[in-house]
């Protein structure tokens, strides 16, 4: 009798229900609907995908070819046998080392100089928002994001052949000016997530600004620095027109306009072609391969306030 009226007495089970009282709705998967939104996105990432990694494949088969084989009108063709003396005759041709190392030094000077200047104007615009003189200032760099390079080419152009700077050294200056607009753009929303107080407490501890900034600040950044980093050094490596244009000797240009020279010249051998396209384009894509999750880390941290 005891079991029988607690069972009697026992509560129902009800479903759930909010704070207020209100019963929760049940959720429903929708399978179709997500199924076909997958099969979607898959679709249009495999036509992505398809546009890159065919070009790529073209360039890896042509430059593994013998000459006889690169032109015998099948570029799909796998190279049977692999010949590498298409990397030979462009490494020589091109004078290959000398250009990489200066697409090297022009790019690592880019990318530190961006990195640098870039972080310390983010952090003064940040930290003196309040003052106008601050903020126009962050307003006259983004409008340098809408003033391309060829637009004001000709006066580059005649300014550094009268400063001296018709050369790499030159063209890395431009490459940083050029960059800081973004870049300024990227790390002031990183900056606004940082709470004001960690360097209050570092103001306390007796740290000036510069130290703040060295010890506390600039570690932090270290998401941001690394895709502001990424995305230097690949629009330094791959910019043609600037090289091209600033840089008077043509035994110091860098490897783009290096390649386009080799282009027209040697335009019939394929094989050697591609080859030195191949060798121009692998510290890109290798940097990228392995830095790629820097960039969308970068950028999902510095776009939400937390």
């Amino acid at each position: 009798m005891t079991q029988t009226a607690a069972k009697r007495t026992a509560a129902p089970v009800l479903p759930a229900t909010a704070r207020n009282g209100a019963p929760t709705p049940a959720r429903r998967r929708g399978k179709v609907g997500q199924e076909k939104t997958s099969w979607t996105t898959m679709v249009i990432l495999f036509l992505c995908a398809i546009t890159v990694l065919l070009p790529l494949y073209v360039t890896i088969s042509m430059s593994l070819k013998s000459t006889s084989q690169a032109v015998d009108g099948n570029a799909f063709s796998l190279p049977a046998p692999i010949d590498f003396s298409g990397f030979v005759q462009a490494w020589e041709l091109t004078n290959f080392p000398v250009a990489f190392t200066i697409s090297l030094l022009v790019t690592a000077g880019t990318v530190v100089g961006t990195v640098l200047l870039a972080s310390l104007a983010s952090y003064a615009i940040v930290r003196n928002w309040e003052h106008r003189f601050f903020r126009w200032s962050f307003f006259y760099l983004l409008a340098a994001m809408f003033l391309p390079f060829p637009v004001v080419a000709l006066p580059q152009i005649q300014l550094t052949g009268l400063t001296g700077l018709a050369n790499p050294a030159g063209v890395t200056i431009l490459h940083i000016m050029f960059q800081l607009s973004f870049s300024i753009l990227l790390f002031t929303a990183f900056l606004r997530s940082i709470p004001l107080e960690l360097e209050e407490s570092a103001r306390i501890d007796g740290a000036t600004t510069w130290q703040t900034f060295r010890q506390l600040i600039f570690p932090l950044l270290a998401p941001m620095s690394a895709t502001v980093a990424i995305f230097a050094f690949l629009a330094s490596w791959n910019d043609f027109m600037m090289p091209s244009l600033i840089i008077a000797d043509s035994a110091q240009q860098t490897l783009p306009v290096v390649q386009s020279i080799f282009q027209t010249q040697f335009s019939n051998n394929y094989n050697v072609s591609f080859a030195s396209y191949l060798m121009a384009m692998a510290p890109a894509i290798v940097v990228y391969l392995f830095t790629q999750r820097w960039v969308m880390e970068g950028v999902t941290q510095g776009a939400v306030k937390g």
